[in-house]
């Protein structure tokens, strides 16, 4: 099993920055893909940023030159820099991790969610 916990989020003005952080500890193997997601009331969740165990990284369009995914492969630690925030940016953000076992078995695991709040 693998945990994650998530922090970094809050309230921040338009145009503002966070930084939201999610460290994933338990029985770790390997982690592949490691990714956030966000979900709005009333909306269904959505890919944000992800970035592969090699470093590549893939975001939505929404949030390109703006957010920045990283990720310490030592501490199993994934970060997402959100910059020049904007009040659609609110939601709750998720972060998500693919793990592989020593045999092989691959698993999504979520974490329980931190609130970002943009608002003026």
């Amino acid at each position: 099993q693998v945990q994650l916990v998530e922090s970094g989020g809050g309230l921040v003005q338009p145009g503002g920055s966070l930084r939201l952080s999610c460290a994933a500890s338990g029985s770790i193997f390997r982690i592949n893909v490691m990714a956030w997601y966000r979900q709005a009331p009333g909306n269904e969740r959505e890919l944000v940023a992800r970035i592969s165990s090699g470093g590549l990284t893939d975001y939505a369009n929404s949030v390109k030159g703006r957010f920045t995914i990283s990720r310490d492969n030592a501490t199993n630690t994934v970060y997402l820099q959100m910059n020049s925030l904007k009040p659609e940016t609110t939601a709750d953000y998720y972060c998500y991790v693919n793990h592989c076992t020593r045999d092989g078995e691959e698993g999504d695991y979520w974490g329980q969610g931190t609130k970002v709040t943009v608002y003026s």
